[in-house]
């Protein structure tokens, strides 16, 4: 099988790094994880996001060709940054430039290791190079803006033969380094695989950020809510999808419930369920969330 992407010079700057065997704990950047970087629908998508908060601006960008990277594909940065803090936590040294087979990256994500399933990763591979951001996230002036690509490249490794060998991908050095700063990620739990909408695994991951083990929880109104996810629906069915989720309780380690105001309208509050006390003294007092990097 062919290469499908030409190197650039930039692989031959870079060592390249073997993906560890075996099962990782499963870890995401804080800063995706907080701010509407993805798209949420499983139709494609072509309209930007634009996200302004205070000093934090965002503008993720696709192509017709591709769409905007979903959610679900962002699931590849997760195996990545698994990959990246794990070797670093045993004294290895993690490259952009990655190796994997398919096989490693999809049963790590809880995926099917069918031929459908193979042609489905190498379009998330697609969708990831070709959508653009630019950020003042991690810039040293809010009117500064690192603008990248979620993949810098990738490339299929097929022998003389044409046997496959398996995928070699570059990730952008805006990721890479929010991964290697400790506090800039954190682990979750599996089951957030399990998730099927892209609501829902959005929803879990700004809870996982924001939740930790907090008396009383926390709380966000609805429409700051629709504004931080990006998404294209509309208030009310963002509202009713909201709600809808709540009834359901899906997402792994919490608690949701909904909080009516007269003045300041409906709020989704979200507590953390933790079990074990040693983990909640812990939590509480490095104020952190109950599955953080230990």
């Amino acid at each position: 099988m062919p290469a499908r992407h030409r190197a650039s010079p930039e692989r031959a700057q870079l060592d390249l790094f073997r993906a560890l065997p075996g099962t990782l704990r499963a870890r995401d950047a804080q800063d995706l994880m907080a701010y509407p970087f993805f798209s949420l629908a499983k139709s494609p998508r072509t309209a930007p996001i634009d996200f302004t908060a205070g000093r934090i601006a965002i503008r993720v960008e696709a192509v017709p060709e591709h769409g905007m990277a979903t959610i679900w594909d962002a699931d590849v940065l997760i195996w990545a940054a698994s990959q990246i803090v794990e070797a670093r936590d045993r004294g290895l040294r993690p490259s952009r430039l990655m190796a994997a087979t398919p096989y490693e990256i999809l049963t790590f994500t809880g995926r099917g290791t069918s031929v459908r399933d193979y042609d489905r990763l190498k379009a998330a591979l697609d969708r990831l190079q070709s959508t653009t951001v630019a950020t003042s996230i991690r810039q040293p002036s809010e009117r500064r803006r690192h603008r990248f690509s979620w993949i810098n490249e990738w490339t299929e490794r097929a022998d003389g033969a044409g046997r496959p060998l398996g995928l070699e991908l570059i990730l952008p050095d805006w990721f890479f380094a929010g991964v290697m700063d400790d506090a800039l990620v954190l682990t979750i739990d599996r089951a957030y695989f399990d998730l099927k909408g892209g609501l829902e695994r959005w929803l879990y991951r700004l809870v996982r950020k924001h939740g930790g083990v907090q008396r009383g929880g926390w709380s966000f109104d609805f429409a700051y809510l629709h504004a931080k996810s990006g998404s294209l629906s509309a208030l009310k069915h963002f509202a009713f999808d909201l709600r809808r989720i709540v009834r359901r309780q899906p997402l792994p380690g919490y608690q949701l419930s909904i909080e009516r105001d007269p003045r300041r309208g409906e709020r989704l509050a979200f507590t953390a369920l933790v079990t074990d006390p040693f983990e909640v003294a812990a939590a509480r007092a490095f104020g952190r969330g109950p599955v953080d990097k230990l």
